[in-house]
């Protein structure tokens, strides 16, 4: 299945929730739920934040075109 374009849109379920892993989920729990679209609604500036600044996840970056499938999906409205 083809990635998205910039004009595609994106579902949290589909396109934004695969980005994390359950040991990124398992870290985070504490804090909020990286697998509940409400969470990551809610905290998905602090996500990007942590994720430019390399501060997440811990064990490496993520690829530039998974950040900006983030960024894009925050620029929608964060789309469930």
């Amino acid at each position: 299945m083809p990635s998205p374009t910039q004009d595609d849109k994106l579902s949290f379920e589909q396109d934004i929730k695969p980005l994390f892993r359950t040991k990124d989920r398992n870290a985070m729990l504490s804090y909020f739920d990286l697998f509940d679209h409400a969470d990551v609604a809610k905290h998905a500036d602090a996500i990007m934040v942590s994720l430019v600044a390399g501060d997440m996840p811990c064990d490496g970056t993520w690829p530039e075109a998974d950040v900006e499938k983030l960024q894009r999906w925050i620029d929608m409205g964060r789309p469930a």
